[in-house]
C-alpha cells in the first residue's frame, strides 16, 4: 500500500491513510530541527557556568546555523540524485550524531563543532520534509496538510523554552542535546518502515565546485550578518572584507552553475516567474518572522513586565493566529485549486502587523499588543506555506529537491538579515534614547545589566523608566523597518501568476495525468 504512494503526486492516487503515517514521520523530523535551538537557548546559561567561554557564546549558535544554511542547497540536489529517501535517512543520523557529541562536550570548543555536525544533519531535515512532501501529495491536496506543519512549528516556539527549561533544571543540560535521541529514533523506525520512493541513480557528477563556492557565499552572509554591528562595526576590514569574499563568490558560483553538467542550484529553476517571486517573498517572510520572534519577548518583559521562563507564551496569539490562518488557506487552496489572493493577502496584513507592532510604548498594554500580534500572525499564516506550494509547482518533479531546498535557504537568509539589520536599528535606537534620558556614562552602566523583569525591578526608578521608554524606541524602530521591507513583499505577490496546481481536477480517462502533472510551470518569456 505505501509503495503506491511513490509518484501519487502526478497521478492522483495519494493512499491518505498512508501518507498521514508518513506525515507523522515528517513532523517528528521537522520538530527535531525546528526545536533543537528553542531548548538550547534556554539552557545557554547553564552550559557556560559549566563549560565556560563566554566569549564565545555566539558560536554555539552561530556553527549551527552556517552549517545549516550551508548544507540545505547540498541536501536537496543530492536528493534528486540520489532519492530522497536515502538522503533523507542520513541527515537524521548525522543529526542525532551531533546530538550525542553535543552532550558529551567537555569544553565550548568542542560544543561548537559538535553542534556544526548538529547543523549539517538539520539542514538536510527541514529540506526532505518539504521535498517528501512535495514528492507524495499534488500541490492541489498539500493545502489540508498545512495546519499540521504550521502546528509543528508553533509547538517548537511555544514549547522549546519551556521544555528546555525544565530538562536543565531538573535533569542537566546535556539532556536538552539526548532528548533528541527518542524522537530521532521514532523518525527513523518509521519512516524506514512506511515511507516508499523509487531509487534513483545519479546521471552525472556531484558539482563540488558549485557547492564549494555556494558553501563561501552564504558562510560569508551569514557571518556578515551575524557579526555586523555586534562583534564588528559595520564598516570595519572584517565586514567589508566578508562582503567582499560574498559578492566575489556569488558571482563565481553563478557562472561554475552554468558549465556544470548537474549544478548545485540549477539556474534554469529561476526562469519561473513563480518560483523567483516566491523565492523573494519567502525571505522578506523570514526577515519579518525571524525578527518580530526576537524582539516581542524583549519588549514584553523589558517594559510590559512578563516573565522570561514563560517567554514562549508570549508569542502565543502570534502563533495560533499563523496556525490557523494557514489550516483555512490550505483548505481553500485544495478545494478551489485557487491561491494567488493568499500572498496578496499575506503581505497586506504583514505590512499592517508590523506597522501596528511600531506604534507600541510603554503604555500599550498586553491585550492591544497581542491583537497587533495576531494580525502579523495573520500574514505569515497566508504565506508560510503558501510560498513553499507555489515554489514547488513551478518547477519540474526532477528539481523538487533544489526547489524546497532553494525556498528553505531563501526564507533561513532572510532571517539572519532580519535579525542582523533589526537588531542593529534596535541597539543603536536603544543606546541615543538612554543617552537622552540619562546622559551617555550613566546610560552605558545601565546598558550593562541584565535588564530582564527581575533586573529592572531593581533599578531607581528613572533608570528604569529610561531603560523602558529606550526598549519601546527600539522596537518601534525595527518594527517600522520590518513594515518597510514587507511593503515590498506585498507589491511582488501581485505579479505571481496563478498556474494550475498539478493534481487539480479528475484524472483524465486517458491516465495522461501523471504526464501532465510533469509539465513544465510558468515561464519568465511568458
Amino acid at each position: 500500500m505505501a509503495e503506491n504512494i511513490a509518484g501519487a503526486a502526478g497521478a492522483g492516487e495519494v493512499k491518505p491513510r498512508s501518507v498521514r503515517v508518513v506525515l507523522m514521520a515528517l513532523m517528528i523530523a521537522m520538530l527535531l530541527a525546528m526545536l533543537d535551538n528553542m531548548i538550547i537557548g534556554t539552557a545557554m546559561p547553564t552550559i557556560v557556568g559549566e563549560l565556560g567561554g563566554l566569549e564565545h557564546l555566539s558560536w554555539v549558535v552561530t556553527a549551527y546555523t552556517l552549517a545549516t544554511a550551508a548544507s540545505t542547497p547540498i541536501w536537496g540536489k543530492l536528493g534528486d540524485m540520489y532519492g530522497r529517501k536515502g538522503s533523507f535517512l542520513t541527515s537524521i543520523v548525522i543529526f542525532l550524531v551531533g546530538s550525542v557529541l553535543s552532550g558529551m562536550a567537555q569544553d565550548m570548543g568542542q560544543l561548537i563543532g559538535f553542534r556544526a555536525v548538529q547543523g549539517l544533519g538539520a539542514g538536510g531535515l527541514m529540506v526532505g520534509v518539504m521535498a517528501i512532501i512535495g514528492d507524495l501529495i499534488p500541490p492541489r491536496e498539500r493545502g489540508k496538510y498545512q495546519g499540521m506543519m504550521a502546528g509543528v512549528m508553533a509547538l517548537a516556539m511555544i514549547g522549546g523554552p519551556l521544555v528546555g527549561g525544565t530538562i536543565t533544571d531538573h535533569m542537566g543540560w546535556r539532556w536538552s542535546f539526548y532528548i533528541n535521541l527518542p524522537l530521532g529514533a521514532v523518525a527513523l523506525v518509521m519512516v524506514s518502515a512506511v515511507l516508499h520512493l523509487p531509487k534513483k541513480k545519479a546521471q552525472g557528477k556531484i558539482d563540488y565546485l558549485g557547492a564549494a563556492l555556494l558553501t563561501v557565499a552564504i558562510t560569508s552572509a551569514v557571518l556578515v550578518t551575524t557579526w555586523g554591528g555586534t562583534e564588528y562595526a559595520w564598516g570595519s576590514a572584517e565586514i567589508i572584507g566578508l562582503s567582499a569574499v560574498g559578492v566575489l563568490s556569488t558571482a563565481a558560483f553563478l557562472y561554475a552553475e552554468t558549465k556544470a553538467a548537474e549544478p548545485v542550484m540549477p539556474l534554469h529553476i529561476f526562469r519561473s516567474r513563480n518560483f523567483t517571486l516566491m523565492s523573494v517573498i519567502g525571505f522578506l517572510v523570514g526577515f519579518a518572522m525571524f525578527g518580530a520572534v526576537l524582539y516581542l519577548p524583549l519588549f514584553q518583559q523589558s517594559v510590559q513586565g512578563a516573565s522570561a521562563t514563560n517567554s514562549g507564551l508570549l508569542l502565543l496569539p502570534l502563533l495560533l493566529s499563523m496556525m490557523a490562518v494557514s489550516l483555512v488557506a490550505g483548505r481553500v487552496t485544495t478545494s478551489s485549486g485557487r491561491y494567488k489572493v493568499f500572498p496578496i493577502a499575506g503581505g497586506a496584513l504583514m505590512v499592517v502587523g508590523l506597522f501596528l507592532l511600531a506604534t507600541m510604548d510603554t503604555g500599550t498594554s498586553r491585550l492591544v499588543s497581542g491583537l497587533y500580534m495576531a494580525v502579523l500572525g495573520a500574514g505569515l499564516g497566508f504565506l508560510m506555506q503558501i510560498t513553499m506550494l507555489v515554489a514547488q509547482n513551478s518547477v519540474d518533479m526532477k528539481d523538487m529537491g533544489v526547489a524546497s531546498s532553494s525556498a528553505t535557504l531563501f526564507r533561513t537568509l532572510g532571517g539572519s538579515f532580519g535579525v542582523a539589520l533589526m537588531g542593529s536599528l534596535f541597539t543603536s535606537r536603544v543606546t541615543d534614547t538612554m543617552s537622552e534620558r540619562l546622559g551617555p556614562q550613566a546610560a552605558e552602566a545601565a546598558g550593562s545589566a541584565q535588564l530582564d523583569a527581575a533586573g529592572l525591578a531593581k533599578l531607581p526608578e528613572a533608570v528604569r523608566d529610561a531603560y523602558q521608554h529606550a526598549v519601546a524606541a527600539g522596537t518601534h524602530s525595527a518594527f517600522l523597518l520590518g513594515a518597510a521591507i514587507a511593503v515590498l513583499g506585498f507589491a511582488l505577490a501581485w505579479f505571481v501568476k496563478e498556474v494550475p496546481l498539478r493534481g487539480a481536477g479528475p484524472a483524465p480517462a486517458d491516465g495522461g495525468s501523471a504526464k501532465a502533472a510533469q509539465a513544465p510551470q510558468d515561464s519568465l518569456a511568458h
